[in-house]
C-alpha cells in the first residue's frame, strides 16, 4: 500500500509542477521580471518553502537530540541534494534531448545569473556552517542576522538584473483561465497558490510513505532527514526544472535549482542558529564537502567557458554516489 501511495503522490506532484510552472511564468510576465528573478526567486522560494518547514517544525516540536538531528540533517541535506542529484537530473535531461538542441552539450543559460546564485550560495553556506564552530552565542546570532540581510541583497540584485522572462505571446494560456488573452494578476496568483498547495500535499504524502518504508528498513533519524527527506520533499518538486528544460528555458530551470540552493543554505542555517545550539552532527562532513565540490565544479565551468556543459552537471551524480559509498563504509 505504501508503494502505491508513493506512486500516487508522484503523480500529484507532477501535475502540480506543470500548473506551477505555467502560473509562475505568467506571474513573471505580468510583473515584468527577468528570467533570473522568476527562476531564482519566485520558483525557487515557492517550491523550497514547504521543505524549509521541516527543520523549523523539528526544532519547535522539542529540544531533544533526536529533533535537533532531524532539523540539522534537513538543513545539510537540502543543498547537498540540489547540488548533486538535481544537477545530475538536469544534465541527464539535456543529454536525452541532445538531438533537439543545436548547442549541445551546452545549455542556453544566462551564465551571469547562475554564477551569481552560486557565489551567494558559497559565502552564505560557509558562514552558516562556520557558525557551528563558534562557541559565543552573540556572534552566532550576528551571523544569523547577516545571513538574512545577505539573502535580501541577493533578492534585490536578482530582481533588478537579467533579461526579460518573455512575452505573453510565447506562453501557453493560463490553465485556470478560459480566455486566451492575458489573464488577471489575481487569477495568476490564485493558480500559483493552488499549485503550491497541491505540491505541499503531494510532497507530504510522499514524505509520509517514504518515512513508513524507511521505518520498516530501520533507517536512523539523522540519515532519514539527511537523505530521504530532501529527496522526498525537494527532488519531486524540481520537476519544474525538468519541464523548463524540455521547453528549452534553461535559465528558468537552472535558476530554480541554484536559487533554492541560496535560499536553503542561507535561511535554514539562520533558523538552526536561532532555535538550537547549532553544532555539527557526526556524519555531516562528507555531504558538506561534496556539496562544495559539486557546486564548485559547475561554478568553475561557468567561469572558464562562460557556458554550462550538461556533462559537468551530470558529475553531480558521481558526487552523490561517493557520498553513498562513504556512508556505507
Amino acid at each position: 500500500m505504501a508503494f502505491l501511495l508513493l506512486i500516487v503522490s508522484l503523480g500529484i506532484i507532477l501535475v502540480a509542477a506543470e500548473i506551477f510552472t505555467n502560473g509562475v511564468e505568467w506571474l513573471g510576465v505580468r510583473l515584468h521580471l527577468s528570467e533570473g528573478a522568476v527562476g531564482s526567486v519566485l520558483a525557487a522560494v515557492g517550491t523550497a518553502m514547504p521543505e524549509s518547514l521541516i527543520p523549523l517544525i523539528a526544532f519547535l516540536s522539542g529540544k531533544g537530540i533526536e529533533q535537533q538531528h532531524v532539523g540539522i540533517g534537513a538543513i545539510i541535506g537540502a543543498p547537498f541534494m540540489l547540488s548533486t542529484l538535481a544537477f545530475f537530473i538536469s544534465g541527464l535531461v539535456v543529454v536525452l534531448e541532445s538531438k533537439k538542441r543545436l548547442d549541445f552539450p551546452y545549455l542556453i543559460v544566462d551564465e551571469g545569473v547562475i554564477r551569481r546564485d552560486i557565489s551567494f550560495f558559497f559565502i552564505g553556506y560557509a558562514l552558516g556552517l562556520g557558525a557551528a564552530f563558534i562557541p559565543n552565542p552573540i556572534i552566532k546570532y550576528l551571523i544569523a542576522a547577516f545571513l538574512i540581510i545577505w539573502y535580501c541583497c541577493y533578492v534585490w540584485l536578482t530582481l533588478r538584473s537579467g533579461k526579460s522572462a518573455g512575452h505573453s505571446s510565447e506562453l501557453r494560456s493560463l490553465y485556470f483561465s478560459a480566455s486566451k488573452r492575458a489573464p488577471r494578476l489575481l487569477l495568476i496568483i490564485f493558480q500559483v497558490g493552488c499549485a503550491i498547495s497541491l505540491l505541499i500535499f503531494g510532497a507530504n504524502l510522499f514524505v509520509k510513505e517514504v518515512s513508513v518504508i524507511a521505518g520498516l528498513l530501520g533507517i536512523p533519524a539523522f540519515f532519514l532527514s539527511l537523505i530521504v527527506a530532501p529527496i522526498a520533499t525537494e527532488l519531486p518538486e524540481k520537476f519544474n526544472s525538468v519541464i523548463w528544460l524540455l521547453q528549452k528555458k534553461d535559465t528558468l530551470a537552472l535558476g530554480n535549482i541554484t536559487g533554492a540552493m541560496v535560499f536553503q543554505s542561507v535561511m535554514l542555517p539562520s533558523i538552526g542558529i536561532i532555535f538550537t545550539d547549532w553544532h555539527f552532527v557526526s556524519g555531516s562532513l562528507a555531504p558538506v564537502v561534496l556539496t562544495f565540490l559539486s557546486a564548485g565544479l559547475v561554478y568553475l565551468s561557468l567561469c572558464l567557458k562562460r557556458k554550462l556543459n550538461a556533462y559537468v552537471l551530470m558529475t553531480g551524480g558521481l558526487f552523490y554516489l561517493i557520498f553513498l559509498w562513504v556512508m556505507l563504509h
